[in-house]
């Protein structure tokens, strides 16, 4: 992990999941997210006591586990308070709802993992309650209402709504939850002006114009790759199949319902925008193409 200095105020540890750092005075400070887990959590506090700062509170901008897994240990150890959003606040103190959820129904113990469930942290409600200098604002789409948060520096903290060239080559697909809206928040994204964006997975930088266009596109591929599986007529299971056959990705527990989860978005997308249709034939539900 590597302290940044990127504002007056601004600050960010580079890491798997960057952490935002903003000082509100000479010796508190609010993160913008933990990490993934215990360990990241407490190297974070050792990063934050080496400069001599203590933390005031943690910003979640979204209830997933690489992102609010250290807040359990940071919060029991500063008795810092933890903000998030709606339905992220509901996750964050449930996070048994995060695997629930992938699954689609109770999470066999396979998918019960640092990966996929943080432990459980006492959270208060963002709105109105945040510093003077920050900022925050919907990026709804890769999960429920997650947000990004925006510093007196002009720094834009932009957690998961875009993913770097290097991780959509190598993986193609990317967990969203709601199809449309990640579209919506890709175009909100075009009217931001800041001095440095810093998205919670890429490399700061100053232009998020390529990194849009990128994002956009490989989700348009998706969808066409699922229009065209779907000419013949087939099942979830069989859509998911070839999804991974043709981007040569390799199952195993977490991916099944990472992917599978995105998947069912893409489906859900691809029906709203009649562009698939389903029927129930022999009680299988299949997709097809209107």
């Amino acid at each position: 992990m590597e302290l940044e200095k990127v504002g007056e105020k601004t600050y960010y540890i580079k890491n798997p999941t960057n952490i935002g750092i903003y000082k509100i005075d000479d010796e508190n400070v609010y993160l913008i997210d933990s990490g993934n887990d215990k360990e990241a959590g407490k190297k974070i506090l050792k990063i934050v006591d080496e400069q001599g700062w203590k933390v005031k509170g943690v910003i979640t901008t979204h209830a997933n586990a690489d992102h609010n897994g250290g807040n359990k240990v940071i919060q029991d150890r500063t008795g810092c308070e933890i903000f998030a959003c709606k339905i992220e606040k509901a996750i964050t103190e449930n996070p048994i709802l995060e695997p629930a959820l992938l699954y689609g129904g109770r999470p066999f113990k396979d998918i019960q993992n640092k990966f996929l469930l943080a432990k459980e942290s006492s959270v208060t409600p963002i709105e109105d309650n945040l510093p003077e200098g920050l900022e925050y604002f919907m990026l709804r789409g890769h999960f429920f209402d997650m947000i990004g948060i925006k510093t007196s520096d002009d720094v834009y903290f932009l957690a998961d709504s875009l993913f770097s060239e290097e991780t959509i080559s190598k993986y193609h697909l990317f967990f969203i939850y709601d199809v449309k809206e990640y579209l919506n928040a890709l175009e909100f994204l075009k009217t931001l002006n800041g001095k440095l964006y810093i998205p919670s997975h890429c490399e700061a930088t100053t232009d998020i114009s390529s990194l849009i266009e990128i994002n956009k596109t490989k989700i348009e591929e998706i969808c066409n790759k699922i229009c065209e599986a779907c000419k013949t007529e087939k099942t979830f299971e069989e859509i998911l199949k070839f999804i991974f056959d043709e981007y040569n990705l390799v199952m195993n527990p977490n991916q099944y319902v990472l992917i599978g989860s995105t998947v069912r978005s893409y489906l859900s997308y691809l029906l709203d925008e009649n562009r698939l249709a389903y029927e129930f034939k022999e009680n299988r539900m299949v997709w097809k193409n209107e």
